[in-house]
């Protein structure tokens, strides 16, 4: 990746739904010039999707909480069962002394008691500890 490259996939991760033509002046290059480097930017994999980013409070999910995951056996060969609940936005095997970091999006403080007790249903869960979010301060893109 270049400078060109690394500027172009920061400002699509400010506003992916920018045309090629504003993206291009942005960074000097011509509408088509713009196209087929975000082209070869996602047959590389630097850019693996294009979303949109959601407001969760607005569409009914504002609890958001952390859960640290214990286990009594390994969990690499369980990112489907953790996949399986539609409320973890992210799951991560980690070092430590829980085993996986996962990141939870609910209406309401009940909802989340439900997803820990279906955590408690994978197998070689021994335990969760959740944190709370009251409030987030920022989101910020990855830095290139």
């Amino acid at each position: 990746m270049d400078d060109i490259d690394r500027a172009l996939v920061l400002r699509l991760q400010e506003d992916a739904g920018q045309s090629y033509a504003a993206l291009g002046a942005a960074v000097g290059l011509s509408a088509g010039a713009t196209h087929e480097r975000v082209r070869k930017l996602r047959e590389r994999g630097v850019i693996r999707r294009t979303t949109v980013e959601v407001d969760p409070a607005a569409v009914g999910s504002g609890v958001l909480a952390y859960v640290m995951v214990d286990s009594n056996a390994w969990m690499g060969e369980s990112a489907a069962a953790f996949a399986a609940i539609p409320e973890i936005q992210e799951a991560h095997i980690i070092a430590g002394s829980a085993s996986v970091l996962v990141k939870v999006r609910t209406a309401s403080t009940g909802q989340l008691q439900d997803v820990l007790r279906r955590l408690y249903a994978i197998d070689g869960v021994s335990g969760t500890h959740a944190t709370i979010a009251l409030e987030t301060f920022f989101e910020r893109p990855l830095p290139l």
